[in-house]
């Protein structure tokens, strides 16, 4: 038998004023699936939002008293660095897009 789901809140912002989803992942069995719209006309609006999503989990930590903000964003951005130079050992899947 599975493990049922374990979804995130939608935030708050986009319940009083909406908004377009655009990324949904998850890790099932240690792998990461995802389902994407692709919104953005300029890939590299994709690095401008991981870039804050970055920034956003390093706050997260630091409010956690987990590591400075500081220290976060250099480690993901070191291990970004890496991974994206490396084929992944586990494959992912992307789901249906938009």
């Amino acid at each position: 038998m599975s493990k049922p789901y374990q979804a995130l809140n939608i935030p708050p912002a986009a319940n009083e004023r909406g908004g377009i989803e655009v990324l949904r992942s998850a890790i099932i069995d240690g792998e990461l699936h995802l389902t994407l719209r692709p919104l953005f006309e300029n890939p590299n609006d994709w690095g401008r939002m991981f870039a804050e999503c970055a920034r956003q989990v390093a706050r997260v930590y630091a409010q956690q008293n987990r590591l400075p903000e500081a220290d976060t964003v250099a480690r993901i951005s070191s291990a970004f660095e890496t991974e994206i130079k490396t084929p992944p050992a586990v494959k992912s899947a992307i789901g249906p897009l938009g």
